[in-house]
């Protein structure tokens, strides 16, 4: 029985994705395989990322009398035990394992830029509590001018009785 190491194709329509295969060489393309000797990926980004291979495993099926496909061949002389591109590899397979930074997409520039009101939450945050005040101006005595107030909402007035009999009683 002769073997091939060859590609099989997986995947879906307009996606295809390849497993690097040891076999029978009067199999069909897509049929039963001897051994699975690693992956080929066309749609990563990197070219020297696409090919994952067990080096130590096709070694073995060439040893034994295996013929590589001219695609797989490729492949092997690339990034096999001794390759051309394998420490290419490594430094892409490296950056392909690091995540992505994605910067904030910032403002729409279509829209107008309204001006934002300051919420009375903020505007009480933003205002200094009045028993921190006295301590600030006894550690750096400030000018008069610069001085703030804290404003303080007054009670709502209650009805005086003066008023009280003005109003019609039933």
């Amino acid at each position: 029985m002769s073997v091939r190491i060859r590609m099989k194709k997986m995947g879906r329509a307009h996606r295809p994705f390849y497993r690097v295969c040891a076999i029978d060489k009067r199999s069909p393309r897509d049929g039963r395989v001897l051994e699975e000797l690693g992956t080929y990926d066309t749609s990563v980004p990197d070219t020297d990322a696409r090919a994952l291979l067990k080096a130590d495993r096709i070694d073995y099926w060439l040893s034994v009398g295996a013929q590589p496909s001219d695609k797989v061949a490729v492949l092997i002389k690339k990034y096999g035990t001794n390759g051309t591109h394998k420490s290419q590899q490594e430094v892409a397979l490296e950056r392909m394992a690091q995540p992505t930074v994605v910067p904030d997409a910032g403002a729409p520039v279509s829209l107008p830029q309204k001006e934002e009101e300051p919420k009375p939450e903020e505007a009480k945050a933003e205002a200094p509590p009045s028993e921190e005040t006295p301590k600030a101006e006894a550690a750096a005595p400030a000018p008069e001018e610069a001085t703030t107030e804290v404003a303080t909402e007054a009670p709502p007035e209650e009805e005086t009785p003066q008023e009280k009999s003005a109003t019609p009683s039933e």
